[in-house]
């Protein structure tokens, strides 16, 4: 049987959560602009957060900017040889995943 390592799922994240915060920037990019431009706007995009889709779409988000984030940190560590040996990295593997999600989690108790 095939177990897949805590590093490469941990690093299989951080890849996903990269295209996620690339897609997800035009999105961003249109709603702040639709809510610059009149108050019309505003209050359109402000309705938007009453919505549980929006706002599973925004926790979305977040996590990956969240697991981005620790993921990217724990990278560059590594590249600095602070926490390469096994025993370290698979701790530092999961605390970037459970790391990413309890921030969700904190995002998730503010927005709804």
């Amino acid at each position: 049987q095939i177990h897949m390592p805590i590093g490469a799922i941990a690093s299989i994240g951080h890849r996903l959560s990269g295209v996620l915060l690339a897609a997800s920037v035009p999105f961003g990019v249109a709603l702040l602009d639709r809510s610059l431009q009149d108050e019309q706007g505003f209050a359109e995009v402000a309705g938007l957060l009453g919505h549980d889709a929006f706002k599973a779409a925004i926790l979305l988000v977040v996590w990956a900017l969240a697991h981005h984030v620790l993921a990217g940190v724990r990278h560059l560590l590594s590249d600095f040889r602070i926490g390469s040996p096994l025993r370290a990295a698979r701790r530092s593997a999961w605390l970037v995943n459970f790391g990413g999600v309890a921030l969700t989690l904190a995002a998730a108790a503010v927005l709804l």
